[in-house]
């Protein structure tokens, strides 16, 4: 629900983690920057966002090497979009703004294909 989602982001600012409540791992944490230590070594980094490049993500992915890591930043925003120094290409999944959620599960659903 979106109570106990809440509930979490408030735990996760505070506390800095959120730990598992049937044992010791932790399944959300805060890192430190650069982010880009933590991302996998020659991943491709892609942004989404509405002005990027229109793609038609299902062709898309079938252009990306095979075995080759690959980061997307997905804003979830409703207007703007994200800046970071790492993406090295910005792409669009539709030519309307969509929800984070939304721009996430076409992402995945392409992957799946």
């Amino acid at each position: 629900t979106y109570k106990r989602f809440a509930g979490l982001m408030v735990q996760l600012l505070h506390k800095l983690k959120i730990r598992a409540v049937s044992g010791p791992d932790t399944l959300l944490k805060v890192v430190k920057n650069p982010v880009t230590q933590y991302l996998p070594t020659g991943a491709r980094k892609i942004g989404t966002s509405k002005t990027g490049k229109l793609v038609n993500i299902n062709e898309w992915v079938t252009t990306l090497p095979e075995g080759k890591p690959v980061v997307f930043t997905l804003g979830a925003l409703a207007h703007g979009k994200v800046e970071t120094d790492y993406e090295e290409e910005c792409i669009s999944v539709s030519e309307y703004p969509l929800s984070g959620s939304v721009a996430a599960g076409k992402v995945c659903c392409a992957f799946e294909q």
